[in-house]
């Protein structure tokens, strides 16, 4: 199997972020992964990179309920500058929640794969990798 170039997990949880980390080695699909603890970082370095001709991420694991700026919101300014991309940003929303409404949003928006309840099984991203084939 293929691997994914780089991948983000934007989440304010650390006990997470460490539990994915360690998830994404053991399925071997990534080599480059980087961390932002809400929405407007990852944003920030988005832009910074989008700008700089930079090297774009291939996936994002996006928390909904985040301090600063959440996954919702997030989406809607992606939304705003993913039409000129010429590079596919694949993007799982990531809960604990299982709130029906947030499944139905979910739905809603083209830029979002799917999303996946927490916690995350290396079987999870396996088929998130299958995905990319």
């Amino acid at each position: 199997m293929n691997k994914i170039n780089t991948t983000w997990i934007i989440d304010d949880d650390t006990t997470y972020r460490f539990a994915i980390q360690l998830v994404l080695k053991r399925a071997e699909i990534t080599d480059n992964m980087a961390f932002f603890h809400h929405g407007k970082a990852a944003l920030d370095v988005l832009n910074e990179l989008i700008r700089e001709n930079g090297v774009l991420p291939d996936l994002i694991l996006l928390d909904i309920n985040m301090p600063v700026l959440d996954g919702w919101q997030f989406l809607d300014a992606f939304k705003k500058i993913s039409p000129g991309l010429d590079h596919e940003i694949r993007i799982y929303m990531v809960s604990s929640s299982i709130d029906e409404e947030d499944y139905k949003r979910v739905k809603e928006i083209d830029a979002v794969t799917d999303l996946i309840i927490k916690p995350i099984s290396v079987k999870d991203i396996q088929k998130i990798l299958a995905a990319f084939q």
